[in-house]
Formats: C-alpha cells, sequence, structure tokens
C-alpha cells in the first residue's frame, strides 16, 4: 500500500500536514559529529538535538555515523539515512503527537568495510565531537594494536581516530575535539579516557601525542534520559504509515520527556552549540544529580520491575502499570526504598516529583517498551544501578528492604538457566521461554545446576564486588522469596508483598 520510501528525493511528495521535514539546505551541512553507534536511543535523543538545532540554523552540522559490528548498512543508505521520530505522550499535561523527519544523520559507514573513510573524517577541519553509545559493555580495555583495520574495541577506534586528527593537524591545540560518552555506566566519559590512555600507552605512542590527548580533548560524561523503544507494534505501526503515507523501515516511537545532561564548562558549551535550543540539553561542571535520579529512580525501577512482570506474563511496560499489583510495587518502590537509599544528597521533593514523572512516562500509551528487553544485560543493570541501593538502604536502616529483596528473588528467577543451544542461553517459568541475553549467563548456567542456587549466587563476592552475607538477614529473605515464587506464583507473591506493605503503613 505504501510504495514510497523514505528519501531525500521524495521529500517533496509527503503530503502529511502533521510532519516536521528537513529545509533543503540541511544536506549541505558538514559533518561536524562522529557517533559511534546506530541504535535508536542515539537517534531520539542526541540526533534529535542536533536535528532540531539544525531546523533553527543554529548548530548546522551533521553526523557521520560509525556502524562498528557488521557490514550492512542498506537500510540506512536506501533511505539516504533520513528516519522519522515519531513522538507520542504527555508533556506537561498537553498530549503530543508530533512526526519528525530528521536529516541529522549524513551517512552510516561500517568499519569493518570502510575504516578507510572514518580515517578520513578525522581529518576534517569540520570535526568538532564524537558521541558514543557502544553499549555498556563498549568501554572496556582489550589491549590491542591501533594500526588494526580497524581495530577490534571502540576504545581503539577512537584512539586510532585521535591519531590520525593529531597527525592531520600536526598537533594544534585546536584541532581537539569534544568527546561525549553515553553508555550507562557511571563516569563513562572518565572511564573512556582512562582507557584510551592505556592504550596509548599499550601503543607505545609518542608523549608529544599523549599531552595533546589530555590537554586539548575533552572526555565528558554525560547521562542519557529518554524512551526510545524503537518501531512501535505492528497495529501502531499500520496506523502511522498511514498517517505519514509513506514507508520508512528506520521509524523510531520516542517519549515527549528527554534529558541529556553533559559533564562541561564553558569550552563545551562553545562546542555544543546545538544545547541553545532545548532546555533537555543540560551543560554543567557537575551533573550527579540527574545521573542518581534517573539511574535510581527510572533504570533501577526498570530493572528490578523487568523480571517481575515479564515473568506474571506482561508484555510492556504501559501494559503493566495497568495492573494494579505491578503499579503498587512500582510506586512503593519508589518512594519508600529507592529515594531514602539514593546515595547522593537529594531532596524529599526532588525525589517525589521525579517519582511522578516516571509513573507517567511508563504509563505512556503510546510506547510499546518490552520487559524482555529491559532484562538484556540484567545482571550488569544489578550491579550498577540496584547494587548501591541496596548498600546503602542497609547503611541507613539496617534491615531488609522488602521490595528489593522481591526483586532479587525475581532477578534469580529469570536468570535460572535450564538449556543451552548454539552458544545462547534460555530459561523457563511455567509456560513462559525465554533466551537470557546476559554476559553473565554462562555462569548462571553453571550455578544453576545447584541446588543452593540462590544462597550459591548472593554469596558469590567475586561476582557482585560486594559481600552480600553482611547484609543481616538478606540472603535468608531473596531465598525464602525465591522459593515462594516457585511454590506459588509471581503473581501470588506479588499481591502478598503489596498486602504486607499496605498493612504496615
Amino acid at each position: 500500500m505504501y510504495k514510497m520510501i523514505l528519501t531525500k528525493n521524495n521529500l517533496n511528495q509527503i503530503a502529511s500536514q502533521n510532519i516536521i521535514k528537513p529545509s533543503p539546505e540541511a544536506f549541505n551541512f558538514p559533518e561536524k559529529v562522529l557517533q559511534f553507534g546506530t541504535g535508536v536511543l542515539l537517534r531520539g535523543l542526541p540526533d534529535y538535538f542536533i536535528d532540531k538545532a539544525n531546523r533553527k540554523g543554529v548548530f548546522n552540522g551533521r553526523v557521520a555515523v560509525v556502524k562498528s559490528t557488521g557490514t550492512a548498512t542498506a537500510e540506512f543508505d536506501d533511505q539516504d539515512s533520513l528516519y522519522t521520530l515519531c513522538v507520542r505522550g504527555i508533556e506537561n499535561g498537553n498530549l503530543i503527537s508530533e512526526n519528525i523527519i530528521s536529516s541529522a544523520i549524513s551517512r552510516v559507514i561500517a568499519a569493518d568495510k570502510n575504516w578507510s573513510s572514518i580515517l578520513e573524517i578525522a581529518k576534517s577541519p569540520d570535526l568538532k565531537i564524537v558521541i558514543s553509545n557502544t553499549t555498556e559493555v563498549g568501554i572496556a580495555l582489550l589491549k590491542e594494536s591501533v594500526d588494526q583495520n580497524p581495530p577490534a574495541s571502540f576504545p581503539a577506534k577512537l584512539l586510532a581516530v585521535l591519531i590520525e586528527r593529531f597527525k592531520a593537524f600536526n598537533g594544534s591545540k585546536n584541532a581537539g575535539l569534544v568527546i561525549i560518552a553515553t553508555e550507562l555506566i557511571p563516569e563513562n566519559g572518565k572511564k573512556l579516557a582512562e582507557i584510551v590512555n592505556e592504550l596509548a600507552k599499550f601503543n607505545a605512542l609518542p608523549d608529544d601525542f599523549i599531552t595533546w590527548l589530555n590537554q586539548d580533548n575533552t572526555f565528558c560524561n554525560s547521562l542519557v534520559d529518554r524512551i526510545v523503544p524503537g518501531k512501535p507494534d505492528a497495529t501502531t505501526l499500520a496506523s502511522i504509515k498511514q498517517e505519514l503515507g509513506y514507508s520508512d523501515h528506520l521509524l523510531a516511537m520516542t517519549e515527549p520527556y528527554r534529558l541529556w545532561a553533559i559533564e562541561g564548562g564553558q569550552k563545551v558549551k562553545d562546542v555544543l552549540e546545538f544545547a541553545k535550543i532545548d532546555a533537555g540539553v543540560v551543560i554543567s561542571e557537575d551533573i550527579e544529580i540527574y545521573r542518581e535520579l534517573k539511574v535510581r529512580l527510572l533504570n533501577g525501577t526498570h530493572t528490578l520491575t523487568s523480571g517481575i512482570a515479564f515473568l506474571a506474563g506482561i508484555a510492556t511496560v504501559k501494559n503493566a502499570m495497568s495492573n494494579p499489583q505491578v503499579n503498587a510495587y512500582i510506586e512503593t518502590l519508589m518512594n519508600t526504598e529507592i529515594s531514602p537509599a539514593i546515595p547522593y544528597q537529594v531532596t524529599e521533593p526532588e525525589t517525589r516529583a521525579f517519582s511522578k514523572s516516571v509513573v507517567d512516562r511508563f504509563a505512556n500509551p503510546f510506547i510499546e517498551h518490552l520487559w524482555l528487553n529491559i532484562t538484556f544485560q540484567y545482571s550488569m543493570k544489578m550491579k550498577i544501578r540496584v547494587l548501591p541501593l541496596l548498600l546503602n538502604h542497609y547503611k541507613i536502616f539496617q534491615k531488609v528492604p522488602e521490595k528489593l529483596a522481591f526483586g532479587f528473588a525475581a532477578y534469580l528467577v529469570f536468570m535460572k538457566t535450564n538449556k543451552t543451544e548454539n552458544g545462547k542461553y534460555f530459561g523457563a517459568y511455567n509456560d513462559i521461554h525465554y533466551q537470557i541475553t546476559d554476559d553473565k549467563a554462562a555462569y548462571f548456567y553453571e550455578k544453576s545446576k545447584s541446588t543452593s542456587y540462590v544462597i550459591d549466587v548472593l554469596s558469590d563476592a567475586a561476582f557482585w564486588t560486594a559481600d552480600l552475607s553482611l547484609l543481616s538477614g538478606f540472603i535468608d529473605e531473596v531465598n525464602s522469596k525465591y522459593n515462594a515464587i516457585l511454590v506459588n506464583g509471581i503473581a501470588a507473591e506479588l499481591a502478598n508483598l503489596n498486602a504486607l506493605s499496605r498493612n504496615m503503613s
């Protein structure tokens, strides 16, 4: 029905009134940004801000994207790297329904196929910024030569780009870049800088390069906060296609809420001109409060609830919010156990306001955010997002946080691995069968064979990088909740937990 594909040449034929389209001059803007990552989060947040600024005549630059895995870029090439962002939800009490054709991306380059083109971008005087989102496992040290075509790891690729730039501009201090990591790990920019420096030493790079690397380039910690689940369900997609009148294989849904908090001073502000056009971009010397509110109340709640809701047979976040038991768990968890235990000085009005926004965002009727997708890298998310809350809760209250313990129990039920096939790992709960997409899946496959599975995992101080046996009653409580879930079912045990909370309040 919709034979017209979104391309540069077809823009004039797109007649819908509810579409924001790029201007012709946008396609001539220089490539000011080199972006490592093609995912929907980058397209829906950093690239969203850049596209918005371009439309207002502020930034006037485009994004060259590096695809680090695989060589297929046809999905982008066939559409001239154009894509539609469908913004749906509630903002300040108003219903938002907006379709934006973004021209932020100039091209997508497969590193394995065309590494030389990426190195050519490094030599461009127009290049000002590097953005990355290589998932939580992307910022890791792999001691390797940067002379490979291409290097395997993201930090080594970045170092190779910086070496090429240093040579092209003879080490000019004006050639330094602003490098912004958006991976969901604490101090992501600082961690990236440390790894790049380690690699520079491993590759025996000269002192003048290392001085330039650290004095003239700025590595920024940053925090991204926007739910960008990607393509909607088939019914919603069909409705949107009818509204748009064309097909777009890169179409992505996103919520109205947006925050990109970037740690930096005046130099960073001067380079990131696009920050001027949207209050959702915050540049500050200290962004820790944004990180803590987001990572604990939004991400932490997502992570703790993901196993519970999925195992209860609830596919999406929005459907969970219409389930009284899951809804009650989420609100009580945030207000009584997460907010008081955030390891940063925040006020109750700040946590209450953010918690309220989280509930509204989770309940967004337009966003199909799958709980199963939220379980990707479940173990890492539990360690980064939830473990600090647990430890700080014990430090403050010296007792078992019941909601957190239930979240841990659900996590262990989900991660119990009953089979492996072709290098993949699978779990099963009642009639629900699923793939476990987690770097620690092999670890859980072995631990699942033990008759003391829960105690073995929670007592593994090396796994948690913390001794949970020092938390009085915690391991026993999680084990008790785990066994109760297996006997009575997760829905029944969640109802019991909520009833207990009501009786204690």
